[in-house]
């Protein structure tokens, strides 16, 4: 799309900095006070530049009704069983972050009165209904690798959630829950985030302890063999000793 006042162009696949809209939110999911961030025209002055994502959108389009499943089934969880809770933050409610396409699997932030989790849904034609609860699984993103839990439930089927938050209580307002939510979305995908595990650096300390052991048993060793040799070699004090020996035994 393409503003028809100043003719600056919005791209879902670089999304707004300006407005903190995630890469790859269409326009047609763009809030409705969204505006040219040139000459601040609204959304309907815009109008179609190309349409090359005409595919993306009929996935977004799958993964936004998994993800109304998703919000429905957690609101029911809220109305029935956490409502009176008394860890639960009252001041936040259930909403769906940043959910889009990755690896062909929807990916989002669920964002609830009780927790924060990073959700990945199914692919299409995928059947995760024979997930088992609690499994772990370990995924891969350019940050890092992260572990998820598998979970069934009764609208959305089966997906994986990799916790951020267990608690909400230091979530002040929504909105404070919801722009960390989008941070995630966006560091998720940064290289520079990814952390060496303490595992991993465990396993570098061994094998460098290791290596330096081995040297200094080379070391040890050529030290010995460079003493025996020594030993081997008469000096010329050992060999003039050795002949006044000789010779005053035979006197």
């Amino acid at each position: 799309m393409e503003c028809k006042i100043c003719w600056t162009p919005y791209d879902p696949a670089t999304g707004d900095d300006f407005r903190q809209v995630l890469p790859g939110t269409p326009f047609t999911k763009l809030p409705e006070d969204w505006h040219c961030p040139n000459c601040d025209a609204p959304k309907a002055q815009f109008i179609v530049q190309t349409d090359p994502g005409a595919p993306a959108l009929l996935e977004q389009n799958r993964i936004d009704a998994q993800v109304a499943a998703l919000v429905a089934d957690f609101r029911e969880i809220w109305h029935s069983k956490m409502r009176d809770v008394p860890l639960v933050n009252k001041a936040l409610s259930i909403e769906a972050v940043g959910f889009r396409s990755h690896a062909g699997r929807g990916l989002g932030v669920l964002v609830s009165p009780w927790f924060m989790n990073l959700i990945v849904l199914p692919a299409e034609g995928e059947d995760w209904s024979g997930l088992i609860p609690g499994v772990k699984e370990d995924v891969d993103f350019p940050s890092g690798t992260y572990e998820f839990i598998h979970n069934r439930r009764e609208m959305v089927g089966g997906y994986k959630a990799c916790s951020l938050y267990a608690t909400m209580g230091d979530f002040q307002t929504q909105m404070q829950a919801v722009d960390l939510a989008r941070a995630v979305m966006i560091e998720l995908f940064k290289a520079e985030n990814r952390a060496e595990t303490d595992r991993a650096a465990e396993i570098r300390a061994a094998r460098a302890a290791e290596l330096a052991a081995i040297e200094a048993a080379e070391a040890e060793e050529a030290a010995s063999d460079a003493r025996a040799e020594a030993l081997s070699q008469p000096t010329r004090r050992r060999l003039i000793s050795a002949g006044l020996a000789g010779e005053g035994e035979t006197e």
